[in-house]
């Protein structure tokens, strides 16, 4: 039996297949911006859908943090825990410090 031959991927594994459709201009534009950096128009996609899709990431994820850190914040202004003796050291011990 013959075996298929196989072109190398270059290090990448295939898997899945994502598509779309662009305007002439578009295409233009991404064939141009590829063509500058000297990448496939592939390539050029996958890294800059990539980048954006971290960045979307990171941003969704450090504003969730804020939320989170502001409503416990506010909560903790709201309902305060009672001052106890660690507290009050840590109190005496700054203004010694600081001369306060």
């Amino acid at each position: 039996m013959a075996e298929a031959i196989r072109k190398p991927t270059r290090g990448r594994v295939r898997g899945e297949r994502l598509e779309t459709r662009v305007t002439a201009e578009q295409k233009k534009l991404i064939e141009r911006a590829a063509a500058l950096q000297g990448r496939t128009v592939t390539d050029f996609v996958l890294t800059s859908v990539q980048d954006a899709a971290r960045r979307a990431i990171e941003e969704h994820s450090q504003l969730a943090l804020s939320l989170r850190d502001s409503e416990a914040f506010v909560d903790a202004l709201l309902n305060p825990k009672p001052i106890n003796d660690r507290l009050r050291e840590t109190v005496r011990r700054y203004r010694q410090r600081a001369g306060v």
